[in-house]
């Protein structure tokens, strides 16, 4: 079908970004681990784009434990939520407006 309902591709493209900021929260973890040169433009682009949203829940629940930073753990868990439930409740409640 080439042609869908607005609230159909509203709905596609949430979840697109959703996919795209699950897998460039990854990459952030996995940066923290191996530490990269912060003047890098790709580790700068990807920093910028995941240390708001970390500080917020860093700063909202203090989730460190024994040294470990989970807050990207915790922002995976909140896009999963997002795309596996939030966004198809949407799309469903666009449609059948």
């Amino acid at each position: 079908m080439l042609y869908q309902p607005l609230p159909i591709v509203i709905a596609q493209i949430i979840e697109g970004l959703l996919s795209l900021y699950f897998w460039i929260v990854i990459i952030s973890a996995v940066l923290s681990w191996i530490e990269p040169n912060p003047y890098n433009p790709i580790v700068r682009v990807i920093y910028s784009l995941t240390e708001p949203v970390f500080d917020f829940v860093r700063e909202h629940l203090p989730v460190i434990f024994s040294g470990i930073d989970l807050s990207p753990l915790v922002v995976i868990i909140v896009i999963q939520i997002l795309s596996q439930w939030a966004v198809p409740r949407l799309a469903d409640l666009l449609v059948s407006v």
